[in-house]
C-alpha cells in the first residue's frame, strides 16, 4: 500500500467521522464543528486529487461562510425555544432512505473503473479557472450568493418578528 493510499484512507475516515458527528450530535454548535471537520477533510481529498483551487474554495466558502451562515440562522430563529421531536414518525422512512443511499454508493464505488497509476492528472491553471468563473459561471455564482443572503435576511426577519411580539 502506497503512502497516498494511507493518507486517503485516513482522510476518508476523518470525513466519515465528521459526517456521522453532524448527524448524531445533540448540540447545534457541536454539529457545526463536526460539519467543519468533514468539510476540511473533503478539502484534503481535493488536495490529494491535485485540485488545490477546489480545496481552497471548500475551506473558505463551505467550511467558513456556509457553516457560519447556518449557525447565525439557527441562533437568530431561536431553535432551542421550539419543541424538540427527536424521533418522529418519519424515522423508518429516513432509515430506509439512508440504507438505499448507502447501498447505491457501495455499488457505484465497486462498479466504477478508476484510472490506473500510469494515467496522468490534468492540472488546470488558476487563470483558466478565474476566466471561467467570471465569464461562464458568473451568473450562477451570483445567484447562489443571493440565495445565501436571502436565507440570512429571512432568519433576521423571523428573529426580529419574535422580539416585537
Amino acid at each position: 500500500m502506497s503512502y497516498e493510499e494511507v493518507i486517503f484512507y485516513f482522510v476518508a475516515a476523518v470525513t466519515v467521522i465528521g459526517a456521522l458527528g453532524v448527524v448524531t450530535a445533540k448540540n447545534t454548535i457541536h454539529a457545526a464543528l463536526f460539519l467543519i471537520m468533514a468539510l476540511i477533510a473533503v478539502a484534503a481529498l481535493f488536495i490529494l486529487l491535485a485540485a488545490e483551487f477546489l480545496a481552497i474554495v471548500q475551506v473558505l466558502v463551505y467550511g467558513g461562510a456556509v457553516t457560519i451562515l447556518i449557525l447565525f440562522a439557527m441562533m437568530l430563529t431561536r431553535v432551542r425555544d421550539m419543541p424538540r421531536a427527536l424521533n418522529g414518525p418519519q424515522a423508518p422512512f429516513a432509515a430506509l432512505t439512508a440504507a438505499a443511499f448507502g447501498i447505491t454508493s457501495i455499488v457505484a464505488v465497486t462498479k466504477t473503473s478508476f484510472p490506473g497509476e500510469s494515467e496522468k492528472i490534468n492540472v488546470v491553471a488558476f487563470e483558466d479557472l478565474g476566466d471561467a468563473l467570471f465569464t461562464t459561471w458568473a451568473l450562477p455564482f451570483e445567484i447562489a450568493s443571493l440565495v445565501l443572503i436571502v436565507a440570512l435576511l429571512g432568519a433576521i426577519v423571523l428573529a426580529r418578528g419574535e422580539e416585537g411580539e
